[in-house]
């Protein structure tokens, strides 16, 4: 590739309640650092937001332990919409979020002390031999806590950030080429077909499924590749009935998991590959937009299904707010960042 992905930068979740989600994510799963916060309209959205401007208020938040992070995204303009019935294992869209756990005992316990809604009964096997769990946020969203142990520096919290997502596919191996080709997923971890023990305390997960789990064969690369680490696309196919989509008759942006976000280099780049593969941006930015405290240039494709990729190229963040310390990541290069700087952004902490 002549562009980098230098892992996945954040999960995009829509809610009706910002700051109780920045909240809740802090305490549950310790997303305690926000890289920015903004309240503003969304003019480069209106394709997916009924073709008006809409505004909204959004905080982007990370676990310093590791992993990416979550843009918590309200709109102000609107009632947010929620899914009018339970999102079921197989429908097309990002279905769950990844969350890495060092001490996947210990965050079980945690959270079941914290008074967390936990779905399994206890740890479970994934078909690739780690353990697992499954939660629900206030908002209806489902989180799968597993077992890694790919973490840049290790603290109180048993868990990290994201560390990738569960996507609703009506074709495996149609998007087994998208994920693969065009975002670096090239090593299959397991390609496996049937009834999951774990995924039957899910709504519909009692049926049969074709599950593939991909992840990049290479390191990350790029300024936060040490933070975010590895990641994981987990595609799963219902073999039973059609899946629906997600936000059908909704915006992006309404409750539910609304994208999932790729750091990248090399834009111009990107964009050229999206066009050979048939995805083409849907939205672009154009050069450096700016979120308040951050700034980048970031752009958005569609899946085969339709669900929402988000490309950004950071330029500016925030390193330590408070004596107005702000880094410039296009005189970098591309250089991952040394592990010092990325520790100061503690600083910033709610």
């Amino acid at each position: 590739m002549s562009y980098v992905i230098g892992g996945i930068q954040q999960l995009g979740v829509g809610t009706p309640d910002e700051q109780g989600s920045c909240g809740w994510y802090a305490r549950v799963f310790g997303m305690t650092t926000p890289i920015f916060r903004e309240a503003a309209p969304a003019p480069f959205m209106t394709r997916y937001t009924g073709g008006e401007v809409q505004s909204r208020s959004a905080t982007l938040a990370i676990n310093l332990q590791g992993g990416s992070g979550f843009e918590i995204w309200q709109y102000t303009s609107r009632k947010t919409v929620m899914p009018a019935s339970p999102v079921l294992a197989g429908d097309l869209g990002i279905l769950y979020g990844k969350i890495k756990a060092i001490d996947l005992e210990g965050a079980f316990g945690r959270m079941k002390g914290e008074g967390v809604e936990i779905l399994s009964p206890s740890v479970l096997p994934l078909p690739d031999g780690r353990g697992c769990f499954y939660i629900r946020d206030p908002w209806g969203n489902i989180f799968q806590v597993l077992e890694d142990n790919d973490f840049f520096q290790p603290g109180k919290f048993p868990t990290g950030g994201p560390c990738g997502a569960v996507i609703g596919v009506t074709d495996c191996d149609r998007s087994l080429s998208f994920y693969r080709d065009l975002l670096g997923y090239d090593l299959v971890i397991d390609d496996v077909t049937g009834s999951f023990a774990d995924m039957a305390v899910l709504p519909g997960g009692e049926g049969r499924f074709r599950r593939i789990l991909l992840t990049h064969s290479q390191p990350p690369r790029g300024p936060f590749a040490p933070v975010f680490g590895t990641s994981y696309i987990e595609l799963i196919q219902s073999l039973d009935r059609k899946g629906e989509r997600i936000f059908r008759d909704r915006f992006w942006g309404d409750g539910g998991f609304i994208h999932l976000c790729f750091d990248i280099l090399g834009m111009a780049d990107l964009k050229g590959a999206c066009e050979r593969a048939g995805h083409p941006f849907t939205v672009d930015s154009a050069d450096s937009f700016n979120m308040g405290e951050a700034a980048g240039h970031f752009t958005y494709i569609e899946d085969p299904d339709g669900t929402l990729i988000e490309f950004v190229e950071t330029h500016k963040i925030p390193l330590m707010k408070k004596w107005n310390w702000y880094l410039d990541l296009k005189k970098r290069g591309g250089k991952p960042l040394p592990r010092w700087m990325l520790r100061m952004l503690k600083t910033n902490r709610y």
